[in-house]
């Protein structure tokens, strides 16, 4: 029998059972309102949508989502309890993905309690309702793409500080890789990888998820960084058990 939902349950419970949930909802929530109706000016565009909201997001998500990631591994090497959940009959997948899960759907239930954006936009206006739904699962695609790396930053620090770190550096690397500073850079290199660097970013990926667009190869994209990112964790926290 799968002990994927026990690790699930476990993990999202001890967020709630520390400071760390309210904090981090409450930072999200505040912050998310000034940008987007001081720096994004929600009122003076004149228009019924929610991009001002959402264009902030990645660079909200880049600090906040490895402030709850850092603690995903680096916490139970630190404690020693790592040893003990390794004993446990569950399988390396389950331990990893469980985790991850549980810090998903958190961030997604800190996502949920923005409706009030939804909603205020919807009295101002008729908004392209599908098109805010989409930003939504974008944003929440985002979050659990910057999880999964900050899942094995966790897996290779034993210090949460150091994990942190790392998580944002890595993702910020994913956020920049396709502007054109970047880019420049590369202009010594053949155009085959000049593409492939730029469709690393996850700023350009997003961005067209936030203003309602689905594409196919956005979603794949995701998906598969979430994937592999974890895959990573998985062997990363074999080595450091062999070790």
């Amino acid at each position: 029998m799968s002990q994927l939902p026990v690790i699930f349950k476990r993990e999202l419970g001890s967020y709630f059972a520390t400071p760390l949930a309210y904090v981090f909802t409450l930072i999200f929530l505040v912050l998310s309102g000034v940008f987007s109706f001081y720096l994004g000016g929600f009122y003076e565009r004149g228009q019924a949508d929610l991009v001002p909201f959402f264009s902030f997001h990645t660079w909200l998500y880049l600090f906040l989502i490895p402030a709850i990631a850092m603690r995903l591994w680096a916490e139970e090497r630190k404690s020693g309890s790592i040893e003990l959940l390794m004993t446990l009959p569950i399988t390396r997948f389950e331990a990893v993905t469980g985790k991850f899960l549980a810090a998903w759907v958190f961030a997604g239930l800190a996502l949920l309690l923005t409706f009030p954006m939804v909603i205020t936009v919807n009295y101002l206006g008729q908004p392209d309702n599908g098109a805010i739904i989409t930003g939504y699962f974008g944003s929440w695609l985002l979050a659990g793409a910057f999880l999964a790396i900050g899942s094995c930053m966790s897996a290779l620090a034993k210090n949460q500080v150091v994990a942190f770190i790392l998580a944002v550096s890595v993702c910020f690397l994913f956020i920049v890789s396709g502007l054109p500073m970047v880019l420049d850079a590369f202009a010594w290199a053949p155009q085959w990888l000049v593409d492939a660097v730029a469709s690393l970013s996850i700023l350009i990926r997003f961005d067209s998820l936030s203003k309602g667009v689905i594409d196919l190869r956005d979603l794949l994209y995701f998906v598969t960084l979430i994937i592999a990112w974890l895959m990573a964790t998985a062997i990363v926290v074999d080595l450091k058990k062999a070790a």
